[in-house]
């Protein structure tokens, strides 16, 4: 199916973290989008895991979206070498990926989850890098191997799929 079901959604968030977001250009915007979508998460009751890379090193995650589900803490970039990770996105489930760095923690990720076989949907304005060229190179490289491009506004709307939707108002009114 072609458009994203909020019935069989799980949000993964990847390593947006205190000492790296002032290094990760656009970074207000890509978290800003970030907490749109777990607020939609929280609204429409789809699950939501976070990781966050080297937590001595890179502080928790940031304020805005601390909270928002179970965080699983590693050490290599890619996610799925922890089994703690693997674990909780296992199943069928559409995993709608945020976070960063695009090109390293994000891309990794999503690339091993796509070798699983995965339906992996990328929130393109909710991900960043320090570089936007790195950015930029791995949305195309993901896409490349699978993975969905989309924006938040997408993702919203799609999750939504009516305007009669009973959380239509709350969750429209996240991105106004």
């Amino acid at each position: 199916m072609p458009l994203l079901s909020a019935g069989n959604a799980m949000l993964v968030i990847i390593d947006f973290q205190a000492r790296l977001m002032p290094a990760i250009h656009a970074g207000d915007k890509a978290l800003l989008n970030a907490g749109r979508l777990v607020e939609a998460a929280r609204l429409l009751d789809i699950p939501t895991i976070l990781t966050e890379q080297n937590p001595r090193g890179l502080g928790s995650t940031v304020p805005e979206l601390a909270g928002a589900g179970p965080v699983v803490t590693k050490m290599s970039f890619d996610a799925c070498a922890e089994s703690a990770f693997l674990d909780a996105v296992a199943g069928d489930r559409e995993l709608v990926v945020c976070g960063c760095e695009a090109h390293v923690c994000v891309g990794q990720t999503v690339l091993t989850l796509l070798e699983h076989r995965r339906r992996v949907i990328v929130v393109a304005d909710a991900i960043g890098s320090r570089a936007p060229e790195s950015r930029e190179i791995a949305l195309r490289r993901m896409a490349g191997h699978g993975a969905e491009i989309v924006t938040t506004e997408m993702v919203l709307f799609e999750w939504l799929r009516t305007a009669e939707h009973p959380q239509f108002r709350p969750v429209s009114k996240l991105i106004r």
